[in-house]
């Protein structure tokens, strides 16, 4: 696993302020998702949500139950301490009164006494024909930012379809789409609800969504990290 402090922050903050999202290839190691994806049947998660049943898409995923793995946490705790501190300059561009702790810990505690106790990262899984609606991971009232997708199957090799689908609504416009092919072992990391644009009277938020297309062949495994935990 490549350090998240390592990674080319200038360049992924320029990206989530533009774009809302920013790629990052390679974090993860090929022998690391295959160990994470093999983690998929392991008695280590809190609920099962299938996707076609709650109208959410086709496909199914896991949340994690504490303690996470060891691997889960760090990410976590990582990409947290470097995103605590964009997080704090768009709330500035915004004018709103919140300020993030730049620790990780010291976020979960403030999710805790809002009933927010259940972890949410996350492993999805797709076959053919599956894929994910336009949605936001919102939780509870005490939520980040930012999360973090990695793509553990490799595209063109175990499947094809299943890109990523990042959608902006514009002003007085219908929704933008992008959409985004991450390789095995790439990070996706993306707003969770809003970016601040530049109007004419100062910052606003411009809404945002994200999905997975569907999956024209093959078995498609992601790793979601979220920061927030649930009510």
């Amino acid at each position: 696993m490549i350090h998240p402090d390592t990674l080319l922050w200038d360049e992924i903050n320029a990206s989530l302020n533009t774009k809302g999202y920013a790629h990052v290839p390679k974090v993860l190691s090929k022998e690391e998702c295959t160990r994470l994806a093999n983690l998929y049947p392991e008695p280590i998660f809190r609920s099962t949500i299938n996707m076609q049943r709650y109208r959410f898409g086709q496909g199914e995923y896991k949340y994690f139950s504490y303690p996470l793995p060891v691997i889960i946490s760090e990410l976590r705790e990582q990409f947290y301490s470097q995103l605590s501190k964009t997080a704090n300059h768009w709330m500035k561009l915004l004018s709103l009164p919140l300020e993030y702790p730049m620790s990780h810990k010291e976020f979960i505690l403030l999710c805790q006494k809002q009933g927010q106790h259940r972890p949410t990262p996350l492993i999805l899984h797709y076959t053919q024909g599956g894929f994910n609606t336009l949605h936001q991971d919102l939780y509870g009232d005490i939520y980040f930012p930012f999360q973090v997708v990695f793509v553990l199957s490799q595209r063109g090799v175990d499947y094809e379809g299943g890109e990523l689908v990042m959608t902006e609504q514009l002003p007085r416009a219908q929704s933008k789409a992008n959409v985004i092919k991450p390789d095995r072992g790439d990070a996706l990391i993306f707003t969770t609800n809003f970016r601040p644009v530049k109007g004419t009277k100062g910052y606003y938020k411009s809404r945002m969504r994200h999905g997975v297309s569907e999956v024209i062949s093959g078995e498609r495994f992601a790793l979601g990290i979220i920061f927030h935990d649930a009510v």
